[in-house]
């Protein structure tokens, strides 16, 4: 990978120093939703981190910036030929400059080098920039929905 713009660079975390990155934005992200993910089995992910995320069906990707780690993102298999993004995030100080859109383009890319037919992701209600991002890239809601807070989509790869 290793697409470096604007002083970012999207690198695979394969080291245990960037896997422990990665790691803290999960948590910082996790924190920042102010709901419990229970529901996800967080706590599961977190004590296997990044086993979920882990080759041949999955990776982890890392944005570092000149001052350290700024974002995350994740693939995981769910079935054959299906995959979900998950921990998509960045760093308040580094929103608004695109830095989402580049990871989540990234996992899309990882995805169709996986061959993989479709993406699945879920976010929050309260999370519009997210599913703005979502719309963006073309991901439509799944229909039917699973119930639950989140709201998903898929994308066709």
């Amino acid at each position: 990978m290793g697409a470096h713009t604007g002083g970012v660079e999207i690198i695979r975390a394969t080291q245990p120093w960037q896997v422990q990155q990665a790691r803290t934005l999960v948590l910082e992200y996790a924190a920042a939703l102010g709901i419990h993910l229970d529901f996800q089995d967080f706590t599961r992910e977190m004590h296997g981190f990044p086993a979920d995320y882990a080759p041949p069906g999955g990776c982890l990707f890392l944005a570092t910036g000149d001052h350290g780690p700024v974002g995350c993102v994740a693939l995981r298999p769910l079935a054959p030929g299906l995959c979900e993004m998950r921990r998509l995030y960045v760093r308040v100080r580094h929103r608004g400059q695109g830095l989402g859109q580049r990871l989540a383009r990234a996992i899309l890319e990882e995805a169709r080098a996986l061959r993989y037919a479709a993406m699945r992701l879920d976010t929050l209600p309260t999370m519009h920039a997210a599913i703005g991002l979502c719309q963006d890239l073309g991901f439509q809601p799944l229909v039917p929905a699973p119930t639950g807070p989140p709201r998903f989509f898929e994308l066709k790869l």
